[in-house]
C-alpha cells in the first residue's frame, strides 16, 4: 500500500490548494484554456481618469477640458472638508497628499491682513498638483471650499497648473 506523502514546514503539515477543479470548467475549457480565455479589461471610474470635456457638467461641478471646478458648502469647514476627502476618494485622487483635517487645511490660508496683496501671487489654500482645495471669497458661502481638479492628460499640463501659461 502506498501512503501519501505530505510537506512539512518546521515539523507542521503543509496543504497547498489547488482551485482548479476540473468539474467546475466546460470540457471545451479543459482542452485548450488559452484560446478561451478573455482579455482583462478593467475600467477605471472617477474624473480622474476621464475628465470630462469643455462644457460638461458632472457631478454638480463644471470642466473647461482643463480644469474641473466644483465648490462644497455645508456651513461649517469640519463637514465641508469630509466631503471633499470622500469627493477625492471617489473621483480617483485618494493617493494625493491632502491636509489631515481643517486645522492643518487652516494653515495654508492666506493670512487675513495680507489677503488681498498675496492672492496676487498665489492662490488661497491647499495646492498640490493636480488638485487645489481653496478658500472662496469672504462673499461666499460660510464653510465653503472649492475644488479644482486639472486634467493630467493634457499638454503643458504642469504650466497650466502654476498658471505660467
Amino acid at each position: 500500500m502506498k501512503q501519501k506523502v505530505t510537506a512539512k514546514l518546521a515539523g507542521r503539515p503543509v496543504f497547498i490548494a489547488d482551485y482548479r477543479s476540473p468539474l467546475a470548467r466546460p470540457s471545451s475549457l479543459l482542452e485548450e484554456p488559452e484560446a478561451h480565455a478573455r482579455p482583462l479589461t478593467t475600467s477605471k471610474k472617477g474624473i480622474r481618469y476621464n475628465f470630462p470635456v469643455s462644457g460638461e457638467k458632472q457631478e454638480g461641478g463644471v470642466s473647461d477640458g482643463y480644469c474641473y471646478r466644483i465648490t462644497f458648502a455645508t456651513g461649517q469647514l469640519e463637514n465641508t472638508y469630509a466631503l471633499v476627502k470622500a469627493f477625492l476618494q471617489e473621483q480617483g485622487y485618494g493617493q494625493v497628499p491632502i491636509p489631515q483635517n481643517t486645522k492643518d487645511l487652516k494653515c495654508f490660508r492666506l493670512p487675513p491682513k495680507l489677503r488681498h496683496q498675496l492672492s496676487l501671487f498665489g492662490e488661497d489654500g491647499y495646492v498640490h498638483n493636480p488638485i487645489k482645495i481653496l478658500f472662496p471669497t469672504p462673499f461666499f458661502k460660510r464653510g465653503a471650499l472649492r475644488l479644482e481638479l486639472y486634467n493630467e492628460a493634457v499638454k503643458d499640463h504642469l504650466l497650466r497648473f502654476h498658471r505660467r501659461k
